[in-house]
């Protein structure tokens, strides 16, 4: 697939990213929007009890009041979190908010992982509550020609949507293994930094503002930063958008590794969920669980953003315009807006 060259935002979208980026323009931002992932961590934690609604629900709010503050923006679902952390007041008003608008999980197929969009959900929804951006989350192998084909086309979907609302859409990608990578790791891991760097070419190409992209290498197989550098510049090249970091579950000191590499090569920052907060998940007793959260994890936090500030690139220069020139407003723009 050919890479075009990826319009000016609209003023709506700039704003929006304004939103969600620091006053330097780098993302800050923190993930809490998973579902069937943090239901099954909390259930493996509590044995035999099954997790409900209003626990997780609980869990979104700790989360959100804890991190908020901290970040340029949150990532919350529909489901158990956005509107539910605005209504109790625990989402400052200067911090930004995306929602996803995907459904938890995939649908499994032979020719590999498809994503469906949450019914009932859309991205007139996600504008009309006051939401800053629009994230969808796909699974994504580029060798996989037919799979990833229906792939780009739901990207193409919410993207027009999302050009219609003016907001901005940030798409989350993740490889997945295949027959023989699943006993073989390191099968995968070979595989990683070719598939990371062409799924960017590929889903970058499409008219969406921000990337969120996995860590082009397995640190548990490959630590010469030098390659690694490497690997994320020709990730900075396959696309003509900002792109950040995400964490993909990994510990948090591989993540602080992959941040600052990620920011050298040219990111304009992370957004970051369980590498930063996973271990919440072991306190059974609220007040410990709080506690965890205001010191450990708001340090991580903290000192996560202190070296993408240091290191990344602003998502303005990325797209080749200037902090007071953001976008070009000629008279009575208004008119035809």
């Amino acid at each position: 697939m050919e890479l075009n060259r990826i319009a000016r935002p609209g003023i709506g979208k700039i704003r929006g990213l304004q939103q969600i980026s620091t006053t330097e323009g780098i993302f800050i931002m923190c993930a809490m929007d998973h579902r069937g992932s943090l239901k099954a961590m909390i259930e493996k934690e509590q044995l035999d009890d099954e997790v409900d609604y209003q626990e997780l629900v609980e869990y979104k709010l700790e989360l959100c009041a804890a991190l908020a503050p901290h970040s340029s923006a949150v990532l919350l679902d529909p489901n158990y979190g956005a509107a539910q952390c605005i209504s109790r007041g625990v989402l400052p008003g200067h911090t930004g908010l995306l929602v996803s608008i995907e459904a938890t999980g995939y649908e499994s197929t032979q020719l590999g992982r498809i994503t469906t969009l949450l019914n009932n959900w859309s991205v007139e929804k996600i504008r009309r509550m006051g939401a800053s951006a629009v994230k969808l989350l796909v699974y994504y192998r580029p060798d996989l020609n037919e799979i990833a084909n229906k792939q780009l086309k739901t990207i193409q979907m919410v993207a027009d949507e999302c050009l219609k609302y003016d907001v901005p859409f940030l798409v989350e990608t993740q490889t997945y293994p295949i027959k023989g990578e699943n006993e073989d790791t390191s099968k995968l891991a070979a595989l990683k930094p070719g598939l990371v760097i062409e799924t960017a070419r590929q889903v970058a190409s499409l008219p969406i503002d921000v990337l969120k992209s996995e860590f082009p290498a397995d640190l548990k197989y490959e630590a010469d930063r030098s390659k690694l550098l490497q690997y994320c510049r020709q990730l900075d090249e396959a696309t003509p958008v900002p792109w950040v970091i995400l964490s993909a579950g990994v510990n948090y000191e591989t993540f602080l590794k992959e941040v600052e590499i990620a920011c050298s090569a040219g990111a304009s920052g992370f957004l970051g969920g369980r590498a930063i907060w996973q271990e919440i998940v072991h306190f059974t007793d609220k007040k410990d669980r709080l506690k965890y959260l205001s010191t450990t994890v708001v340090d991580r936090l903290k000192e996560l953003a202190d070296i993408a500030t240091k290191y990344a690139v602003p998502w303005y220069h990325k797209l080749g315009i200037k902090a007071h020139e953001l976008a070009a407003v000629p008279e009575n723009w208004y008119v035809n807006y």
